[in-house]
């Protein structure tokens, strides 16, 4: 019996009449009812615009969202609480990175060298940037098994790469791409490199100081978190180097007529009224993973990784993407199809037994072209998922080719 699947709510209610599987947790996590008693306490108790007042509602809340930083900055061993910058999701981080790093700081005939595996939140901002700089996007391509070979590494990381922006675990195949050895060779360039944790920290312990990445990026409601709250980190040279991404309140040390002199980081990149329920259910969520346990949570994950993985290849007509067998080096995000079966009818027979998975390009479509599909089917695991869970899953797509009529 998994012991925490009573902390979450959601995973008894009932979808068609069925007890909810949920196997999409790369797309969302859910969320522990500590995480939504901390968010409930807040907007009931001392909801306040934070910063902006010298009663006690406000101070309160100014405390709760700076104390989420500090939590986060922890978290991730970041040097200081000021190189931690909230945003609304792990997309709009990255944004801000290619807006006030990638267009001031590169120039006509540098390259930008990433995976073609990314989700399209860490490439159509660099194709942006590209357009914009006269930069080139230079494309690293895994092998038959999903990695990011040496050989990739050494020839698409050259003296032009300015930055090399990577996922640490990519979204459709769950391969765990090779940080250490990109960030060293990004380095040794004088590239700067951007990662994308949005699908790794939920599963893995991130310190940026040992990783020595210039930037992380990652979303809180993949993590156990509300929607609507992420995380920017940067190295304290490069935010202080850097000019703000938006322009309004709370951003400014002083505005004249004429011009305005900006607050250092992190205010300078956090105009506005911030989200301080979302952060605050962050903070809550990081305690619940610590307490938990990233060691915990690896042994489950990966146990039902294998089991899945072991179930789909005794169905006949699947096909798995990525590696299929070695489970060390990939989370639990696996992509598959069913033949002769669009993926998005798989999804929607699954939801008749209230499976709930994905279908769809993921939001990867180079990566989609290079594999020779144009969808797939995913199912992603996270700790309070169960062997049964897979076991429901599995008894249920085997039945999918039979249900419109084809004879295996």
């Amino acid at each position: 019996m998994n012991p925490y699947r009573d902390d979450f709510p959601i995973l008894n209610e009932q979808i068609n009449g069925k007890n909810l599987v949920y196997l999409d947790n790369a797309a969302t996590t859910q969320k522990p009812v500590s995480v939504l008693q901390a968010v409930d306490e807040y907007y009931h108790t001392f909801n306040a615009n934070p910063r902006r007042g010298l009663y006690q509602l406000s101070v309160r809340a100014t405390e709760a969202y700076e104390n989420a930083r500090h939590a986060v900055k922890e978290f991730i061993g970041a040097q200081e609480d000021g190189e931690v910058i909230f945003t609304r999701n792990a997309t709009e981080a990255l944004n801000l990175i290619a807006y006030s790093y990638g267009l001031p700081f590169l120039q006509e005939g540098d390259e930008i060298a990433l995976p073609v595996s990314e989700h399209h939140s860490n490439l159509v901002p660099w194709q942006m940037v590209a357009r914009a700089k006269g930069v080139k996007l230079n494309f690293l391509y895994p092998d038959e098994f999903g990695c990011i070979t040496d050989a990739e590494i050494e020839s698409k990381i050259t003296s032009k790469t300015k930055i090399v922006a990577f996922a640490h675990v990519s979204n459709v195949l769950g391969t765990v791409n090779p940080v250490e050895k990109i960030v060293q060779k990004a380095h040794r360039v004088g590239a700067v490199t951007v990662l994308d944790c949005a699908q790794s920290i939920p599963h893995y312990s991130i310190n940026v100081k040992s990783l020595d990445v210039d930037f992380i990026a990652f979303s809180g409601h993949k993590m156990l978190a509300p929607m609507g709250i992420g995380v920017l980190y940067g190295k304290r040279e490069l935010l202080g180097k850097m000019p703000p991404f938006l322009m309004g309140g709370e951003m400014i040390e002083y505005v004249y007529e004429q011009n305005s002199i900006f607050a250092p980081s992190p205010q300078k990149f956090e105009a506005g009224t911030q989200n301080v329920g979302g952060a605050i259910g962050l903070d809550r969520a990081i305690r619940y993973l610590n307490q938990v346990g990233y060691e915990t949570i690896g042994k489950i994950e990966s146990e039902l990784t294998a089991y899945a993985l072991k179930g789909l290849g005794e169905i006949p007509h699947v096909a798995v993407y990525g590696n299929a067998s070695n489970t060390q080096e990939r989370c639990g995000v696996i992509s598959f199809n069913l033949k002769e079966v669009h993926p998005h009818d798989v999804s929607s027979i699954l939801d008749l037994d209230g499976i709930a998975i994905r279908a769809g390009h993921h939001c990867a479509q180079p990566l989609m072209k290079y594999l020779g599909v144009s969808a797939t089917c995913r199912i992603s695991l996270s700790f309070y998922n169960t062997k049964e869970d897979i076991d429901i899953f599995l008894t249920s797509l085997k039945k999918v080719r039979g249900w419109l009529g084809y004879e295996d």
